[in-house]
């Protein structure tokens, strides 16, 4: 995942519009129509292409066309890879929470041994 980090950058920066983040929840249900998917959103259909053609620049969803029917599903690689990256994360994090507990642990402990001894 190293090797592309701007493939990354691509998934996130996808993730901060919440348009976006709505398309891709109703998305999650299964492959609609393009003018379908844009109904709920009050923007002009040329803004809404523009939000979907950066979720599948960025490997969020696909898209094809059957006659004059644009439809949109899913796609399950840009989800591993910020799945992947954020577990990468939360390894890390998690690691330096145990250890933060470790060593208040410890010194609560000798703090509690030396006041005996006084």
């Amino acid at each position: 995942m190293e090797q592309y980090p701007h493939r990354l950058d691509d998934i996130f920066q996808a993730l901060a519009d919440p348009t976006r983040r709505a398309v891709l929840g109703r998305l999650a249900k299964g492959p609609i129509s393009i003018s379908e998917l844009a109904a709920p959103f009050d923007m002009a259909l040329p803004s809404f292409m523009k939000h979907i053609r950066q979720l599948e620049e960025s490997g969020w969803i696909a898209t094809r066309k059957e006659g004059r029917v644009r439809t949109c599903a899913i796609q399950k690689k840009a989800l591993g890879a910020a799945d992947a990256w954020l577990a990468t994360q939360r390894a890390v994090w998690d690691g330096r929470a145990d250890r933060l507990e470790q060593f208040v642990t410890k010194r609560s402990a000798s703090h509690g041994r030396s006041k005996k001894a006084k």
